[in-house]
């Protein structure tokens, strides 16, 4: 698949309380930053792929959201797909638009992520995360969790109204982590801390200010063992990439899709770790692209909690099953460090608009590999990688997407 599929565009707004703007007004700068970038117009562009989730729940603008939040932006005529996978819906967008130009269906294709979810009740942007997992089966969903993990301390646990659903299920993970590897409050603190320290490098990030990871620890908690530093927060936000096959014109800028993998995830016992669909998904990813582990520079991966890194950085082969706890610790995923996890800020402290997330950790690791990022650039980055997972079925992900890229000049 080497070089077959090309990205020549990437554009992001701020992430953030976008109070005074609707996700059209957002999918509509992002996209046309990214068509900037790539030196076109949308009358270039072949094909859409438009990823939300906030725009069917919040608005109720069911169907068609794509096609409504775009046109008013230039983008009429050409068709627009409207994709919704959770929390992956933007590396979704991203794999159709792959897939479209090498199948040779269009020369240019734009995948667009979007959601709105800060609004005036807090309860309803919640509630959009209500429908990412097995509605019918919720209950025995976290009934077994639970028994996974084990309660937590007493004296630790939290109220129940002041409970989010998807943070108690990766609190519920962390708990299992926890007991079977020996992983720390403390190693969670520390890839928190890690995260906020890169945001501050970061102008499109939600949240900019540094935490020591004793700041980490001491803040308010939301399922132990997670405080509030630890989790994403609600965010309003758009990102975009332009996609093209590599013998469309392009200048030194473009960057190579070396691989782009998307599963669903499997029935398996909890313990049978080497089938996590994020270690499935990363050994397909790494063998279609001839590459291994040891090859990549920089990475993304999807850390809605702290936990979520620990679990990635394992799945993706950095470090041993079992070891991210220690590893994340030890300093190496920091900039300055061995491998560089979420240069970006990381959902934790960037923010996560959902359906936008993909593509943005896909914007910054072309930052990346362009070497345009500034005070968190990863110096001679050449191979990056990309983690974006959503949703919960069983005792993992719904599904999964990794995107291998790399430097072409």
């Amino acid at each position: 698949m080497n070089h077959e599929a090309l990205i020549i565009g990437v554009g992001a707004t701020p992430f953030g309380r976008h109070r005074d703007r609707t996700a059209g007004d957002l999918a509509g700068q992002a996209a046309h930053e990214a068509l900037r970038d790539a030196g076109l117009t949308p009358a270039d562009v072949g094909a859409v792929f438009h990823a939300t989730v906030s725009q069917k729940t919040i608005d109720g603008q069911h169907m068609i959201p794509g096609q409504v939040a775009l046109r008013p932006h230039g983008f009429a005529g050409a068709p627009v797909v409207n994709v919704e996978n959770a929390c992956a819906g933007g590396a979704t967008a991203l794999w159709l638009a792959m897939a479209h130009v090498r199948a040779g269906l269009a020369d240019v294709a734009l995948a667009v992520g979007v959601d709105k979810l800060v609004c005036a009740d807090p309860a309803q942007g919640l509630a959009v995360f209500d429908g990412a997992m097995d509605v019918a089966h919720r209950e025995e969903t976290l009934a077994a969790l639970a028994v996974l993990a084990g309660p937590p301390p007493p004296e630790l646990s939290v109220p129940e109204g002041d409970r989010s659903v998807f943070m108690e299920i990766y609190a519920s993970l962390a708990r299992a982590h926890m007991r079977h590897f020996g992983t720390t409050e403390a190693q969670l603190a520390a890839v928190s801390a890690k995260n906020h320290a890169h945001s501050v490098h970061n102008r499109r990030a939600h949240f900019r200010k540094p935490f020591t990871a004793d700041h980490v620890l001491a803040a308010r908690r939301v399922a132990w063992p997670l405080t509030v530093p630890m989790c994403s927060p609600v965010s309003d936000g758009a990102a975009a990439a332009v996609v093209t096959r590599a013998d469309f014109p392009h200048d030194e800028s473009a960057v190579a899709v070396l691989s782009s993998v998307l599963r669903s995830g499997t029935d398996r016992a909890a313990d049978d770790v080497e089938r996590h669909i994020g270690r499935r998904v990363a050994l397909a990813a790494y063998e279609q692209a001839g590459l291994g582990p040891r090859d990549v520079d920089v990475a993304e991966v999807h850390d809605a909690t702290a936990f979520g890194e620990i679990q990635q950085v394992e799945n993706l082969g950095f470090c041993p099953i079992g070891d991210g706890g220690p590893w994340s610790a030890s300093g190496a995923s920091a900039l300055g460090g061995t491998l560089p996890v979420n240069p970006s800020g990381g959902l934790e402290s960037r923010g996560h608009p959902v359906s936008a997330t993909g593509l943005a950790q896909v914007f910054e690791l072309v930052t990346q590999l362009r070497g345009r990022a500034g005070a968190r650039q990863v110096p001679d980055a050449r191979i990056a990688v990309c983690e974006n997972g959503g949703g919960l079925y069983g005792v993992e992900e719904a599904v999964a997407a990794v995107t291998i890229l790399g430097r072409t000049r």
